[in-house]
């Protein structure tokens, strides 16, 4: 007996979820390294979450 494979659907992560916690987790190191005084880690840090955040920006842009 084969089962769809949409019943399955509900154990996929939701990909806007995984890159949410990723940016929130981001945003914390570049406080830390803002607070520190690690320039050069800070500005590594924000791009790399600018770039998480025009990840979700299109993920939200093309479910809608």
């Amino acid at each position: 007996c084969a089962l769809p494979i949409y019943m399955f659907n509900f154990l996929k992560k939701d990909p806007m979820e995984k890159l949410n916690k990723k940016y929130t987790d981001l945003l914390a190191e570049v406080l830390q390294a803002q607070r520190s005084g690690d320039i050069e880690g800070y500005s590594r840090l924000s791009t790399e979450a600018d770039g998480v955040l025009k990840q979700m920006e299109k993920l939200d842009s093309s479910k809608g």
